[in-house]
């Protein structure tokens, strides 16, 4: 049997490494990609029985910007200098305007009123009133009971909120708030 140098041999063991380093990462790299089908057949054997999840319908941005610059233009229109918000079911803000001239306070104000109209699916005019019976509430912390809170619904479950704050009373506020999800309806 002939003999093959040292060089050739470091050479042959060096490109046999290579070849089995490659078919080793290849066979993990597929078996890591398998776990990730389990979890979607989890998620639709769920979904079947429909009782492990559920869905819910959302603003999208489009719309809520629509929504926040109704409630705007129809507080300029008025000469009244406004904040206006609007919140997604969970209460997290999608869109915050402030026109010109509102005051510091309107900002954290419009956002607060948002809340409290998708938290209780009510307007916040409404609210205020349930205050005569349940004081406590005003205690809840992120509320604010002055009107100017609109909720948005869809199936009449509460799909967001708008806030507007800014003006001199909060049935103005609440006027603003409802051109914005009247502009929701067009």
């Amino acid at each position: 049997m002939k003999q093959i140098s040292k060089r050739a041999r470091v050479l042959t063991g060096g490109a046999a490494l290579v070849a089995l380093g490659a078919g080793a990462f290849g066979a993990v790299s597929a078996n890591a990609a398998t776990p990730a089908a389990a979890p979607a057949a989890a998620v639709a054997k769920a979904d079947a029985k429909k009782k492990d999840t559920t869905s819910s319908t959302h603003l999208t941005i489009d719309a809520a910007t629509k929504a926040a610059q109704a409630a705007l233009d129809a507080a300029e229109k008025e000469n009244q200098r406004v904040s206006v918000a609007v919140v997604d079911r969970n209460g997290n803000t999608l869109v915050t305007l402030r026109g010109d001239g509102a005051g510091p306070q309107s900002y954290e104000s419009a956002e607060k009123k948002a809340y409290t109209a998708v938290s209780w699916n009510a307007p916040t005019t409404e609210l205020v009133k349930r205050l005569e019976q349940a004081p406590n509430l005003k205690d809840i912390p992120g509320t604010l009971f002055l009107g100017g809170g609109a909720p948005v619904t869809a199936k009449n479950a509460p799909i967001a909120g708008i806030g507007v704050a800014g003006a001199p009373s909060g049935d103005l506020d609440q006027k603003f708030a409802q051109a914005g999800v009247d502009a929701l309806a067009k």
